[in-house]
């Protein structure tokens, strides 16, 4: 089953139990949002799952692409991207969650075909804050699917304070083995849909008070869920990214995690700067100069002559359209150009200072915050240059 299949399959299924499709936003949260770039599918929709009525009513389903920073380091494993989409769907004080359960267990081994006996569910086991997800915990033993109760894992928060509540995590496993273990104990079982009942608002102190509206709030990667539908090893491996995996080598021969970081992050740069974002010293744009730098980083270090104009237009075309962003190509690449320009120039004045017999000693915080904050010369680039 190809990416868009899974997605179609997805929008038409809750459609037709009563969900209306919310077009997707850009990865650029609306003014005033501290968040740097959309996170979920759920972000876009926070003031209505605070309470405020949605014009589409109180069942809702869409797509959203999403992009999260916090993973970068992780990036290259086979699960984690930078860019990814979510399919999300949510009851704004409508269904509670043993529906939003039975649905996804539908969607999964009616609409998708998967064995129901390479499922596996967690759910919240209870504490002193709340006690146990009963109701769910029933639901996934009515269905013959095994459960791994516990605590953390199993509770959602937005942050320190605000919405909050337990939830259930469906897994899917993904050895050469018959199923075994439980999702906490064996890497094997992947996480692929999370179900959270917001039921609770933790206040300054810490105490919970009820929400005036339950919220139901899942999330479906997208890309993590077709590489297990398609059979492959990794979100790398599955059909978005085969022109990727098909072009990229023929340019430059990279190892398996470097093929997959080079990828990842030219994706991503792609789909940022399609939604209006240009490398700077802050903010987003340093999200995308970092994006493009660890790119040429990894390029140059086997071959300085590398360059990003070797990027095929086709790469760029297939990223734009997947995203659904109305951009002409060339307006990608120049940008992508400029910034390996700037890159190349300070490389070469890095360089020239690390030279300078002060620096050639180890270095301590004080040159490291000198080097930045007069020469502009960031700690990973100082730590890459005194490698070589």
């Amino acid at each position: 089953m190809k990416t868009e299949d899974i997605v179609r399959t997805f929008l038409e299924y809750f459609e037709e139990r009563g969900h209306r499709r919310v077009t997707g936003s850009t990865l650029l949260p609306p003014p005033g949002d501290p968040v740097l770039f959309t996170t979920s599918g759920m972000h876009p929709l926070t003031p209505y799952l605070e309470g405020r009525p949605h014009p589409l009513g109180r069942r809702l389903v869409n797509v959203q692409r999403c992009l999260r920073t916090t993973d970068l380091d992780e990036v290259g494993d086979s699960t984690h991207l930078t860019v990814f989409e979510m399919l999300g769907t949510w009851s704004l004080g409508d269904y509670e969650g043993p529906e939003s359960l039975d649905w996804g267990y539908g969607l999964l081994t009616e609409g998708l075909g998967v064995d129901p006996g390479l499922l596996h569910a967690t759910v919240y086991g209870g504490d002193e804050r709340s006690g146990r997800d009963s109701a769910s915990l029933e639901f996934w033993q009515s269905r013959g699917v095994p459960v791994e109760l516990t605590v953390e894992d199993n509770w959602w928060s937005n942050g320190p304070t605000g919405p909050c509540g337990p939830d259930s995590e469906i897994f899917f496993w993904s050895g050469d083995t018959p199923p075994r273990s439980t999702p906490t104990r064996d890497d094997r079982w992947v996480e692929v849909w999370n179900h959270v009942m917001m039921r609770h608002r933790r206040l300054d102190d810490g105490s919970l008070v009820p929400l005036p509206q339950r919220t139901i709030d899942t999330g479906l990667g997208l890309e993590r869920l077709a590489a297990l539908l398609q059979g492959r090893p990794s979100v790398f491996e599955c059909d978005v990214f085969d022109p990727w995996r098909r072009l990229v080598p023929t340019m430059w021969p990279l190892e398996e995690r470097s093929l997959r970081l080079v990828s990842d992050h030219l994706r991503s740069a792609v789909v940022v700067i399609g939604d209006g974002v240009r490398p700077s010293s802050t903010g987003r744009g340093y999200v995308l100069r970092r994006l493009v730098r660890r790119v040429l980083t990894v390029l140059w270090r086997d071959d300085p002559t590398r360059g990003l104009g070797d990027l095929p237009s086709e790469l760029i075309e297939h990223t734009l359209y997947h995203f659904r962003q109305d951009m002409d190509p060339a307006d990608v690449r120049r940008p992508l150009l400029d910034e390996e320009q700037r890159f190349r120039r300070l490389l070469d004045r890095g360089r020239r200072i690390l030279a300078r017999p002060r620096f050639r000693r180890p270095l301590d915080d004080e040159d490291l915050h000198y080097l930045h904050d007069t020469h502009g010369l960031p700690r990973d680039l100082i730590m890459t240059l005194r490698q070589e």
